[in-house]
């Protein structure tokens, strides 16, 4: 069985794994080394010696404040089962660079499936954002067309009110003698 026939993970695990930290959709480095199937200190010692390919836009370490904020969420933590080490964080760049440092056909397949999804996120924040544009557009239209209806209500109003007002006007001309 190849690493692609192995690597049946549905994008929800991968989507629900994705955090914003710092303004920036990121995954844990534990939570990748569950994905590539390797411990989280292998990992963590491979991106070390190539510290070089990572700068800070790729990958950084959580702060304390972030990682204490991160864990009330997860709930409860068993003694033993997390790190006593910060966690590091990837954004997209860094995680595509992770299959150039774990040289393993299963880290290459897991990369692509996660590029993929993070195409597959910024594709669907791209459209809602281009609806939401063109809502407001047609608010924008609608707002105007009530306006407009509104003055054409008031010139009406304003008419059947003169027309109220007006005198019975006394006819001009030849009358007919009634015979």
């Amino acid at each position: 069985m190849t690493a692609k026939e192995s690597l049946i993970i549905p994008d929800e695990i991968i989507t629900n794994k994705i955090y914003l930290i710092r303004n920036q959709k990121v995954l844990l480095d534990s939570h990748l080394a569950e994905l590539y199937q390797v411990e989280t200190k292998i990992l963590k010692r491979q991106v070390r010696r190539n510290i070089n390919r990572f700068p800070e836009d790729f990958m950084f370490e959580m702060s304390k404040e972030e990682y204490d904020s991160l864990r009330s969420q997860f709930g409860t933590l068993k003694r033993g089962e997390h790190s006593k080490y910060l966690p590091m964080v990837f954004t997209e760049q860094g995680v595509a660079m992770l299959s150039s440092v774990l040289n393993s056909d299963r880290a290459i397949a897991v990369n692509i499936k996660i590029i993929r999804i993070f195409t597959k996120m910024r594709e669907l924040l791209s459209d809602n954002l281009s609806l939401r544009l063109e809502i407001e557009e047609i608010k924008k239209k609608v707002t105007n067309q009530s306006k407009n209806i509104e003055l054409v209500f008031s010139y009406l109003d304003e008419l059947i009110d003169k027309k109220e007002n007006e005198k019975e006007r006394t006819k001009i001309g030849y009358k007919k003698a009634d015979d």
